[in-house]
């Protein structure tokens, strides 16, 4: 039996909470919901990339990224996205940079959206699970 690991990317902060950034055992890597934070600056809290969904968005995008290749994967091995939103009212706009983002990924993920309670000023979280040969 494979061992599970933890991934933790370096431009990430510790989790508020006890969970990981990224679990891998086997060829399965599971990205734990990620949000709109900027790299980590050591001594100082997260900081959200912006109030924009856009700005949010794009930065989820490069951290669920981070965690991916921290762990030796990239999209194309991304098998299953989640995506949660904050305002109905953002699906269209967010749909539009999520298919900007991943325009070169040869057979896209699934994905499920839903809408969802986050801490205040968070418009957007996203996860993925991966499969990795």
């Amino acid at each position: 039996m494979s061992e599970k690991t933890a991934v933790t990317p370096p431009t990430h902060a510790a989790p508020p909470a006890r969970f990981s950034h990224g679990v891998r055992k086997g060829n399965i890597l599971q990205v734990a919901g990620q949000v709109g934070f900027r790299p980590a600056v050591p001594g100082q809290p997260p900081s959200v990339a912006g109030p924009t969904l856009r700005e949010q968005t794009l930065q989820t995008l490069a951290n669920v990224e981070s965690v991916l290749t921290e762990a030796g994967a990239g999209w194309e091995d991304v098998v299953m996205m989640r995506v949660y939103l904050t305002d109905v009212a953002h699906f269209a706009e967010m749909n539009a940079l999520y298919d900007a983002y991943l325009a070169d990924v040869a057979v896209p993920p699934a994905r499920t959206t839903v809408y969802v309670g986050l801490p205040e000023g968070l418009l957007v979280e996203i996860d993925a699970l991966a499969v990795l040969d």
